[in-house]
């Protein structure tokens, strides 16, 4: 399958894109822990179905350490084991505020609650902003029908 666009055969798409992408960048750098952001960004990529974005997810958590099994049990969080509470709250939370358009009322008080026992408040800000991205990008990739599989671990850094 071949995507619909190229972004970076314009000038200005190329330029906007690379911006956009500058914001995806820093929240690497935030003090949300990096298994928790490809935890989350994995989440938000299933619930939407962004194959590239699952696959690049997939392998950058490997990469870095993360077991498989987690990998594979992110789907089904709320049953598995081998995430912590706050990983789960974030999971949650990622879900809640992915799902605004199924009429689910966003991120609930409880489960906000809960996030604030496990998260300060810039590592709230990261991770809100770390769902929003997350389907930002998604849509970008979903309208285009960007490929999946032939990503290679770092080729955005």
């Amino acid at each position: 399958m071949d995507a619909r666009l190229n972004y970076f055969a314009g000038p200005n798409p190329g330029k906007a894109l690379k911006y956009f992408m500058s914001a995806g960048k820093a929240l690497k750098e935030a003090p949300l822990p990096a298994a928790t952001q490809e935890l989350v960004a994995l989440r938000v990529s299933q619930i939407n179905g962004c194959a590239v974005c699952i696959d690049m997810h997939t392998k950058e958590a490997a990469a870095a350490g993360e077991a498989p099994v987690r990998l594979n049990l992110v789907a089904a969080w709320r049953e598995a084991t081998v995430f912590t509470e706050a990983e789960r709250v974030a999971l949650e939370l990622a879900e809640q505020g992915t799902r605004v358009a199924d009429a689910a009322g966003g991120v609930g008080d409880e489960v906000w609650a809960r996030a604030a026992e496990h998260y300060d408040e810039e590592q709230l800000t990261a991770l809100v902003m770390l769902v929003s991205f997350m389907n930002a990008v998604n849509r970008l990739n979903i309208i285009t029908q960007q490929p999946a599989g032939d990503y290679e671990v770092g080729q955005f850094h």
